[in-house]
């Protein structure tokens, strides 16, 4: 029976062009901290050696030291001081993002659907980021955080995407089997990975990714409205 509704976010319950968005992400970054001494290229380079780190993660360090671990060393020691800096970044910075994203009122509507029916919903957003940033971008999605028993961040995750152990580590947290879950995600490599791990999938298409043209013809999707009437016959 299904008790659990993983939710990704990116491109699932906040539609975006992903490369748009973290152009808009980097640009901004760089320019928040270009006048403190870092120079442009040396801090997306930095961001995205953190990234890998934190895609490659093997468990043995949470997400948010392996990042600060890659980045100090691009960076230099000094950025270890100045991460307060980065904190503010993602308080009051990180909202103008919002305008790189776009906006499906269907999205909160079938959370909240979903929540009233009594499933325990938890964000599986990739957790490359902050909590601050995990939980302003689902505000931009129209979701509240209050729906959601768990939502992954750098802060509380050993593990990322396309890592099945990302959702292992999920279900450990949240107590549930496997086949009591559904992810429900639009990449069909980091979200249908959730496979590995036992848990059902949905694929939302609106802003569907299949990099890889894998054979997802077999695998339940639609937009939000066929996922609340997939989800009746489970």
């Amino acid at each position: 029976m299904l008790k659990a509704i993983l939710f990704d976010m990116d491109g699932t319950l906040l539609p975006m062009d992903a490369e748009a968005f973290t152009k808009a992400y980097m640009g901004s970054l760089a320019k928040k901290f270009a006048p403190h001494g870092y120079a442009p290229e040396e801090m997306i380079d930095a961001v995205w050696r953190g990234v890998a780190a934190m895609v490659k993660n093997d468990g043995t360090s949470i997400n948010e030291e392996v990042f600060w671990a890659t980045a100090s060393a691009r960076l230099g020691a000094r950025v270890n001081a100045d991460r307060e800096k980065f904190d503010d970044f993602y308080r009051n910075d990180f909202d103008a993002l919002k305008a790189a994203c776009g906006f499906d009122p269907a999205a909160g509507a079938a959370v909240k659907a979903l929540k009233a029916r009594g499933y325990t919903l938890v964000l599986a957003t990739n957790p490359v980021f902050p909590m601050t940033a995990q939980q302003k971008r689902l505000s931009w999605s129209g979701a509240d955080e209050g729906d959601f028993a768990l939502i992954t961040s750098y802060e509380n995750s050993h593990y990322c995407k396309p890592n099945p152990q990302y959702y292992a580590e999920i279900l450990g947290k949240i107590g549930h089997a496997p086949d009591e879950c559904l992810m429900v995600g639009n990449d069909a490599r980091e979200d249908l990975a959730a496979e590995q791990a036992g848990i059902r999938t949905f694929l939302t298409t609106r802003c569907l990714i299949n990099r890889e043209k894998k054979d997802i013809s077999q695998c339940p999707q639609g937009d939000f409205a066929a996922l609340l009437e997939y989800v009746n016959t489970l």
